[in-house]
């Protein structure tokens, strides 16, 4: 059983609407996401693949599947942070995204880091 203390990745997500890109009348919404990883285990990490489970205000569920974040597959040394800035589009003008990162440890060791889950929201969404 892994030392959870050694391996453990904080995720902080940043979302905002982008209404330059976006078209409401023909359900269109388009969101930029600016997520923060940070080593704070105690063994060197690196991103392999990321799994989102994407929802849209109606419910539909889109799983996005792929290698690294952003064509990279960074490293991350204890304390280390990587940040990136990516983009979803919903046909709805709120909705929630989260999912995982799959890690590996410098020592050979799988594990996943948790994508806390966060709301894309238009601002006339919310009102």
């Amino acid at each position: 059983m892994p030392d959870t203390d050694k391996y453990q990745i904080e995720i902080r997500p940043m979302p905002q609407f982008i209404p330059e890109q976006s078209d409401p009348e023909n359900h269109r919404y388009i969101f930029a996401y600016t997520i923060t990883i940070k080593n704070i285990g105690k063994v060197p990490a690196q991103l392999v693949s990321r799994h989102w489970i994407i929802t849209d205000g109606n419910n539909e569920v889109q799983e996005v599947r792929g290698l690294g974040v952003v064509g990279k597959q960074p490293l991350l040394q204890p304390g280390e942070s990587f940040q990136y800035t990516s983009g979803s589009s919903l046909t709805t003008p709120i909705g929630t995204m989260k999912g995982a990162y799959q890690m590996v440890a410098e020592d050979g060791t799988h594990f996943e880091a948790e994508i806390p889950e966060f709301v894309l929201a238009s601002p006339r969404a919310l009102h």
